[in-house]
């Protein structure tokens, strides 16, 4: 008899600054070694801050989907990066499906390629780029509560070992960032709401970060914008009863874009 499918873990990773993804820091470390305690899932599907469409969902479908190198002013060896993990077109119909029977207009996206909120993280948990990915859109207007449902929709994925990964920053705030900032200091603004996000998470107090705009300190300052943080809600709302958070690495880097990453199983 064929092994039943585990059950993958569901994980949110701050991304930082593309320039991580050449240094060596104890965040990549951190990712590394948490994923080498894994079994290895046959997928991963991500939900990336960098990645918005207005219409439809759009569900990256490449066999082979190209590594984007979606920003600029960053030194040329960063533009140098591949990272040539497959792509899975029949889990990405199959995303297609489960979004649209949750009530979100969804489509494949065969062109679309890896933006580096996807790629950034998964060089640190699979360097041998040997885990097919997938990669899917926020819509372009959406609330925590969209995140939420399309968390439930994806969660059933996590049944047949496929790892679900959002990414963003749970304080991402470029125009007050400090390049000076030494690594671990924190804007006392971007802690305080840190350090909210935290116990509120350790409670799987969901309702609560749902409502961050208006019950948490400083979320004018932490979230200016919520692409990066939204991926959150995708991940909390792909738990099943009974699964908690568990902390993969907490810190700052240059002031105001906290790296805090967490696993929920």
């Amino acid at each position: 008899m064929t092994a039943p499918a585990m059950r993958q873990p569901a994980l949110f990773v701050s991304h930082g600054s593309p320039m991580i993804a050449i240094e060596d820091d104890p965040w990549s470390r951190a990712l590394a070694a948490f994923a080498a305690r894994l079994p290895r899932p046959r997928a991963v599907v991500v939900v990336s801050g960098h990645f918005e469409s207005p219409g439809p969902v759009r569900v990256t479908a490449s066999p082979a989907p190209e590594t984007l190198h979606d920003y600029h002013g960053f030194p040329e060896e960063l533009s140098q990066i591949r990272y040539p993990a497959k792509g899975d077109p029949g889990l990405a119909a199959l995303v297609v499906r489960l979004l649209e029977e949750a009530g979100f207009p969804a489509k494949a996206d065969p062109q679309r390629g890896l933006d580096h909120g996807a790629w950034v993280p998964m060089r640190f948990l699979y360097p041998d780029a040997n885990v097919p990915i997938v990669g899917i859109s926020q819509p372009l207007r959406r609330n925590p509560e969209d995140g939420l449902r399309m968390g439930a929709a994806l969660s059933r994925l996590r049944d047949q070992d496929v790892l679900l990964l959002g990414t963003g920053g749970v304080v991402h705030n470029l125009s007050k960032l400090d390049p000076f900032a030494e690594p671990g200091d924190a804007a006392e603004w971007a802690l305080a709401f840190d350090s909210w996000f935290a116990h509120r998470l350790a409670a799987m107090d969901v309702a609560g970060i749902a409502s961050y705009r208006t019950t948490a300190p400083h979320a004018e300052h932490a979230v200016p914008t919520s692409e990066h943080f939204d991926p959150v809600f995708v991940v909390l709302g792909s738990a099943r009863s009974g699964e908690r958070p568990s902390t993969i690495y907490e810190g700052f880097r240059y002031g105001t874009l906290s790296m805090r990453s967490f696993a929920l199983a």
